[in-house]
């Protein structure tokens, strides 16, 4: 499901009723807990938060017109995605991750190489993604990128 919108503001205005709570809940957790320096904007038809080109001005090696990505919030039709590129870049933080899920939530951990699905709204586990967030700078993400993504 895409969801064309220039602002998050009108992202979130734009989402599903049954996901709309959910999702701003999940940017405001995102938007508080992120070390200063990452931009939040619309990245790929979703909520984005960046490291701008004014802290990298390399951008992302697909098209360095663009700043370099970290996280983004979609709503999917049967899930609420939030996709982390540190998780996929670092092994130690997405173990970390693994190994936190189930103390927060009982239902199994639905996910992908960057990707967090919750299909429940209301077992988002906001406390742990709270923490992850705290866990990268975006001094931090540019140092991985470039070690691990950018020169594959």
């Amino acid at each position: 499901m895409t969801i064309d919108a220039q602002t998050p503001d009108e992202y979130i205005r734009k989402v599903p009723k049954d996901h709309r709570e959910a999702v701003s809940k999940l940017r405001e957790t995102v938007k508080a807990n992120l070390p200063k320096g990452f931009q939040e904007c619309i990245s790929y038809k979703m909520i984005g938060y960046v490291v701008p080109h004014s802290l990298y001005p390399d951008g992302y090696h697909c098209n360095p017109s663009l700043p370099l990505p970290f996280i983004n919030i979609a709503s999917q039709k049967n899930f609420i995605a939030l996709y982390h590129s540190g998780i996929y870049a670092n092994p130690e933080l997405h173990d970390w991750f693994v190994e936190e899920y189930p103390k927060y939530v009982s239902t199994k951990l639905d996910m992908g190489k960057s990707c967090i699905r919750f299909k429940n709204e209301k077992t988002i586990p906001f406390e742990l993604i709270a923490q992850l967030c705290e866990k990268i700078t975006p001094q931090d993400w540019v140092a991985l990128y470039e070690q691990n993504i950018k020169r594959s």
